[in-house]
């Protein structure tokens, strides 16, 4: 796909949000289910079923995913396709590429072992290795709307306001 595909795919869709900003608003849901053996939940992705476990560092065998595995995953897919999108967009041509996120956890906290450690991630670093001859200012543009317009990476970086509940069924 080239510049002038993305804008022809993507123009009815921009121009529907304009006129109508409500049909923008959709929902993304991501079930489980703890119906199984061990510390498990069963992950509907919508194309496989995952199965998250501990980590092995809070216990875990290492044969279930790690759902901080999964997070990091999730930021990686979502800034590559935005960086693939953009690059395309603005006609920088891509000859290879990586995109590496890392995060740091101090398991002391997930574990309660020491109630001032932190639970979850206390620093994630995401970083783009791309092979192309684009000049210098057209990469800082490249890196600037990526880091715009990823939504994996504006979420982790805004915290949105989240709420937790429970019921029975």
């Amino acid at each position: 796909m080239d510049a002038a595909e993305l804008r022809a795919t993507q123009a009815p869709i921009k121009e529907r949000y304009k006129s109508d900003p409500r049909t923008a608003m959709i929902k993304l849901v991501a079930r489980g289910s703890i119906e199984s053996e061990g510390i498990a939940c069963k992950v509907e992705t919508g194309r496989a079923l995952a199965i998250a476990g501990l980590h092995p560092a809070t216990g875990g065998s290492g044969l279930e995913l790690c759902s901080g595995d999964m997070l990091l995953e999730a930021l990686v897919a979502c800034a590559g396709v935005t960086l693939k999108s953009v690059a395309t967009a603005v006609e920088v041509p891509l000859k290879s590429g990586h995109v590496i996120a890392e995060g740091d956890l101090d398991f002391r906290g997930t574990l309660g072992v020491d109630k001032e450690a932190p639970v979850g991630f206390a620093e994630i670093r995401l970083k783009f290795e791309v092979g192309t001859d684009a000049p210098q200012d057209k990469l800082d543009l490249l890196l600037k709307l990526t880091e715009r317009y990823c939504v994996v990476y504006q979420t982790i970086k805004n915290g949105p306001k989240v709420s937790v509940s429970m019921q029975r069924v």
